[in-house]
Order: structure tokens, then C-alpha cells, then sequence
């Protein structure tokens, strides 16, 4: 039973970590985290559900595209992809094993500072990003 409340408490710890990064950094309006296979893992506080649901789809579908070119044209790994829109920014940055971070920017966000801290929250906890917590968070998301 403490086991399972460990694994629960380990899911909420990495939620709040991704609803942290929203408040946190000027300009950043939702976060999600995506598996390998394209589902939602989780998102950050007040992102609808359905929205997060759709831009766990594109943001694999994204992703997978981007790391096919990179490895056909031998460029390397595929870090960051970035989509300027008219009304903001969508980002999408490999954490480990095919998963992704994305995350959806206002217009004025200074990109730079965007991809800076997706970078730096990719490096401090993606290796909590381990087979059992996305397993955790898959229960969580679609109990």
C-alpha cells in the first residue's frame, strides 16, 4: 500500500513540476508531457483536457516527423522543434525514449527564455521520466 502511495505522490510531484513551468515562465500558457506512442501523460493546471488530449496528437506527430528527417538526411537527433503562429509559438523538445515536452506560448514571449527553461526543466527532471511513472501518469490521465 505505501508503494502505491509513493508511485501516486511521484505522478503528482512530476504534474505539478510541468504546472510549475507554466507559471513560472513569462509568456508560457500550457505544458504538456507526451509518450513515445502519442499519449498525453500530462498537462498543466487549467489546460482543458480535450485541447490537451488534440496537442498530444500533433505534438507526436510533430515529433516523430522531425526525428524520421533528422535520421533520413543524417542529421542528428531532432532537440526542439518550433512553430511560429500568428497568435504565439508552439515548441516541442525530445525528454527521453521518444517522449516530448510541449508547450504553447503567447505572441510576446521571448522564445529564447522559452527554450531556455524547456531545456533546463528537460535536464533537471526528464530522467524522473522512468517506465513505471509514465505508467503512473497514464492512470492518472485516462483512469
Amino acid at each position: 500500500m505505501d508503494n502505491r502511495l509513493s508511485e501516486s505522490a511521484d505522478a503528482e510531484s512530476f504534474t505539478w513540476l510541468i504546472s510549475n513551468f507554466v507559471d513560472d515562465v513569462p509568456g508560457v500558457e500550457h505544458a504538456i508531457v507526451v509518450s513515445s506512442d502519442g499519449l498525453l501523460l500530462t498537462s498543466s493546471r487549467d489546460f482543458p483536457e480535450q485541447y490537451a488530449e488534440q496537442l498530444a496528437a500533433i505534438a507526436s506527430g510533430m515529433h516523430s516527423l522531425a526525428l524520421g528527417g533528422a535520421k533520413m538526411f543524417g542529421k542528428g537527433e531532432c532537440e526542439q522543434l518550433i512553430v511560429r503562429m500568428q497568435r504565439g509559438h508552439l515548441f516541442v523538445m525530445s525528454i527521453s525514449d521518444g517522449s516530448c515536452l510541449a508547450v504553447l506560448s503567447a505572441p510576446n514571449a521571448d522564445m529564447k527564455v522559452v527554450a531556455y527553461q524547456m531545456t533546463k526543466l528537460v535536464e533537471s527532471a526528464g530522467h524522473a521520466l522512468t517506465p513505471q511513472l509514465r505508467s503512473q501518469l497514464r492512470g492518472v490521465v485516462s483512469p
